[in-house]
């Protein structure tokens, strides 16, 4: 096959296939279309033509009407049914004028240039075809932007509806599956922190339970005061962690009476309150619980410690987790060198209204203790570990003879954590007893 291209440094103006088996008149055309910055191919057949239409893109395609073997007519039809986007252009003689409109009708030619040509009109007729195919293309591909976007609306006409439907059924359910996994993260995160207060009280000279005990009464009164679930929330969790400033102690300190501690001891015992606000003060959610802790062992007359604070300048978490916390540790002789019974150390906190606490949180706290306002209702069934069924809920915090958090409350029970209970109650030699709510005490569901 005789085939060159020439391509000029700038993007060719267009793609020209020249066809003819006469190598002086491809090399004219050559000249003429290169001086245009057109990229020039040539071929010396028909044959050799079709050839660079499989290979290359061509925009125009120039032939020859009188070539050996197969004629410019036949040639230009096949151009046609094989590649109609291509425009086909005749070279031709005066005297193939028969031939000349066989070419047009069977090729489609777009326009015959005769022999010898005009170069300037050979020049515009080829950019006049390549501005028509330019806007051919753009017709075509409007029309099938146009086509599609029709398509498309029409589809978003008939389905509109079902879309709406079906995108607010997604927002739901996905609205649904972040409050249950905020719950969810809410519920880890408390369990976390009770695991910790349970850590925390590992030491030797501790008090097993010492924190939950603290934190539930803290929340009683909290709520027996008006506070928002959020403020209230916030009193138990440092009654959980009140204590957490402690676990850099030596064993000398832990345990020991407040009252018996003198000179470096006492300074050091002081600190506890500080140093718990201080690792608790890094996370975000426990930002107000460090603040309570910090404070928690300041005095309504401004004798307690770290700082001394007094009265209404105690923040009122504090002021409550205080009467929680030494009404607790009167009962296990960590205030005094003597133990008290509950009520005794409630007639003990009740003396010192006014002075060691607010008056208005140990009227709240002599409430719930000596039951002459209504009691905190919890509906709920005791039961041994024989008795319960997969499906049922804790109502209560499971804990172990120790102290120790087994469950939290809500859990649900599963046939595999029942199994679990048994072999505990087996190997420690404990029965347990678990707090179940009643609405799922009487209908267990079933669970894996």
């Amino acid at each position: 096959m005789n085939m060159t291209a020439t391509m000029l440094s700038d993007e060719p103006a267009g793609t020209i296939l020249c066809v003819d088996d006469e190598p002086n008149i491809l090399a004219s055309l050559r000249r003429l279309f290169r001086r245009a910055n057109y990229k020039v191919l040539c071929a010396g057949s028909a044959a050799a033509g079709w050839a660079v239409l499989e290979e290359e893109h061509v925009d125009i395609v120039i032939s020859d009407m009188q070539m050996p073997e197969v004629n410019g007519t036949e040639f230009l039809e096949r151009v046609r049914q094989r590649w109609p986007g291509t425009l086909r252009l005749l070279l031709t003689g005066h005297a193939d004028h028969e031939a000349t409109i066989g070419a047009i009708n069977r090729g489609e030619v777009y326009r015959y240039i005769t022999k010898p040509w005009n170069e300037d009109a050979i020049l515009l007729v080829v950019r006049d075809a390549l501005e028509r195919q330019a806007l051919q293309r753009e017709k075509l591909r409007l029309e099938e932007l146009t086509r599609q976007q029709n398509d498309q609306l029409r589809d978003l006409n008939a389905t509109l509806e079902q879309r709406v439907r079906d995108r607010t059924a997604e927002l739901s359910s996905a609205q649904k599956s972040l409050q249950a996994s905020h719950e969810r993260l809410k519920t880890n995160f408390l369990t976390l922190i009770k695991v910790l207060s349970g850590m925390v009280e590992t030491r030797a000279g501790a008090v097993p339970g010492h924190g939950r005990r603290v934190a539930d009464l803290a929340r009683r009164i909290a709520q027996r005061m008006g506070l928002s679930a959020r403020e209230a929330q916030d009193v138990f969790v440092a009654g959980l962690l009140h204590e957490i400033g402690k676990t850099g102690f030596p064993d000398t300190l832990i345990g020991v009476p407040e009252s018996v501690l003198k000179g470096d001891h006492l300074g050091q015992y002081r600190k506890y309150p500080h140093l718990g606000e201080q690792v608790l003060m890094p996370l975000e959610e426990l930002r107000e619980p460090a603040r309570i802790i910090r404070a928690h062992r300041e005095r309504f007359d401004g004798a307690g410690f770290p700082e001394g604070v007094a009265g209404f300048d105690i923040p009122l978490g504090a002021r409550i987790l205080a009467v929680a916390h030494d009404f607790e540790a009167l009962q296990q002789g960590v205030l005094a060198q003597r133990r008290t019974d509950p009520a005794q150390a409630t007639e003990l906190v009740a003396e010192s209204r006014g002075k060691r606490y607010d008056p208005a949180v140990v009227e709240a706290f002599y409430d719930i203790r000596t039951g002459r306002s209504v009691a905190e209702e919890i509906a709920d069934v005791i039961m041994g570990v024989a008795q319960l069924k997969p499906g049922m809920v804790l109502s209560r915090d499971l804990l172990s003879a120790d102290g120790a958090l087994l469950l939290s409350a809500d859990h649900v029970l599963s046939d595999r954590m029942l199994k679990q209970l048994a072999e505990f109650e087996r190997r420690s030699g404990n029965q347990l007893q678990l707090f179940v709510k009643s609405g799922t005490a009487d209908a267990p569901h079933s669970h894996s």
